[in-house]
């Protein structure tokens, strides 16, 4: 019998079309076996330090190392490319820094251009190849090769008391916050001796409110009494504001020099009601806006909350938990927020203390960070309270013992003194030293103040460029 021809030629076929199919697939199971590789995770900084007309500080991030690890990472930076890569001119971070995660890139941009605007960016590389951070844009000055600040001692001896007097001849014990209004003269919160006190622009000092007795009193400012007063304000019409810190409350002192409670209970707590029946947890700072809402640094409460002119407290932005979320109102988060300064917009700008941050509220509570973050605190290191100028300028006094200035072209001055240094120099701002800053405010003319409190004193900036 004839073998059919199906089985003697189309069988033979099948057998070898089903063993490549086989070898086929094994080939194609090792590919998807084949490891991935991922880069560095990396950040830029917003800000641009110290900028002159030649120099600069530019920085990020690195939050993950990818599948290997950072063998190298800096700034690249460039005049021409909008997005510039190694390939562009770039700076090497010192690797020892990178020791652990997340670590901050920190680069000094010299042998630039005056008048001319860069483009810089963090960069990053493992085994697998360079991550960037997004680019910044920053514009040399024409000719400012730097800021020139000068500081002296306004007003106390360095030596904490109760005394009033003529510059170094007053004393003050602890002093916390302090403010000026639109005549140049100077509210101190003088935390230890439980009292308001009054500086004038020649720096003479005299008592203003409370007669130096812990405790919780109303009535006229000679016979109040104030438990540890912190932040401070003062509005359009000479009436000032207290952070009455231990007590949990906002005072109000009228320019007839009466005292009351503008809001808060007196027992510490999370209440939004209006006037004595709403509750704060050792209010802070305070700021003022041209409507006459009070914005609170509820420090114990982690929040941010408002008071209207009327004595309505609500809260703006932040819960009670202690955190770091960017969000709206209620869903962000602040760790012991303790100062507060709002612009002419109703923005909000809020010094982050527990995360080394300078946080932007809108008047919509949309909450984000403009400065510093967690992991970049030696960027800001427990920012303590802030002031605005009337360009929108932030000036910011950091616990660390510097007095910073956030520019609003997004550049950050170290005005004066030095990180984690302390003591008591005057002088021009490299060589001054502070201790412990607390409270800062600025004048019309832009003259910077600062409740220096474990000096005891009010120290004065005067801050000019330098052709």
């Amino acid at each position: 019998m004839k073998t059919p021809y199906f089985g003697k030629v189309l069988l033979p076929a099948l057998f070898i079309s089903i063993a490549l199919l086989f070898n086929s697939c094994k080939k194609s199971s090792t590919t998807t076996t084949t490891s991935t590789t991922t880069l560095p995770t990396i950040t830029t900084d917003a800000l641009i330090i110290n900028l002159t007309s030649t120099t600069a500080q530019s920085g990020g991030s690195i939050t993950d190392a990818g599948t290997s690890v950072v063998t190298t990472a800096g700034v690249c930076y460039s005049a021409t490319n909008k997005t510039p890569t190694t390939a562009d001119t770039k700076v090497a971070a010192d690797l020892n820094n990178l020791s652990a995660l997340p670590a901050q890139v920190s680069c000094a941009l010299t042998g630039l251009t005056a008048a001319t605007t860069y483009y810089a960016r963090a960069y990053a590389s493992n085994s697998s190849g360079t991550a960037y951070g997004a680019a910044v844009q920053f514009t040399t000055a024409s000719a400012l090769s730097g800021l020139v600040t000068t500081v002296s001692t306004l007003a106390g001896s360095g030596t904490a008391g109760y005394n009033n007097g003529l510059g170094t001849a007053a004393q003050f014990n602890n002093p916390g916050g302090v403010a000026v209004d639109a005549a140049g003269n100077i509210y101190v919160a003088d935390s230890f001796n439980n009292r308001i006190r009054f500086v004038n622009p020649g720096g003479t000092v005299s008592a203003f409110a409370g007669k130096g007795t812990l405790g919780y009193t109303e009535g006229a400012a000679a016979d109040a009494e104030f438990y540890g007063p912190q932040g401070i304000v003062a509005d359009g019409a000479g009436n000032i504001y207290v952070a009455d810190f231990g007590n949990n409350v906002i005072r109000k002192i009228t320019a007839g020099g009466v005292v009351s409670t503008f809001a808060g209970s007196g027992t510490a707590g999370f209440v939004n009601a209006t006037g004595t029946a709403s509750q704060f947890n050792n209010p802070a700072g305070l700021a003022i806006d041209a409507s006459g809402n009070i914005y609170v640094a509820d420090r114990g409460n982690n929040a941010i909350r408002k008071i209207t002119s009327a004595g309505v407290v609500t809260t703006l932005a932040g819960v009670k938990t202690a955190g770091y979320v960017n969000a709206t109102g209620t869903a962000a988060a602040f760790d012991t927020p303790n100062g507060v300064a709002v612009d002419a917009a109703g923005n909000v700008y809020v010094a982050d203390q527990g995360n080394s941050a300078i946080r932007k509220i809108t008047s919509a509570g949309v909450v984000t960070t403009i400065a510093g973050g967690p992991t970049q605190t030696t960027l800001l290191n427990f920012p303590s309270a802030l002031a605005l100028d009337s360009q929108g300028n932030i000036f910011i006094a950091d616990e660390g013992g510097r007095i910073i200035e956030c520019t609003t072209a997004n550049v950050l001055y170290i005005l004066a003194g030095t990180l984690n240094v302390s003591g008591f120099t005057n002088g021009d701002g490299a060589t001054a030293l502070f201790s412990n800053p607390q409270g800062i405010a600025v004048d019309a003319s832009g003259n910077i103040y600062v409740a220096d409190q474990d000096n005891n004193c009010i120290r004065k900036l005067t801050v000019v460029k330098k052709p």
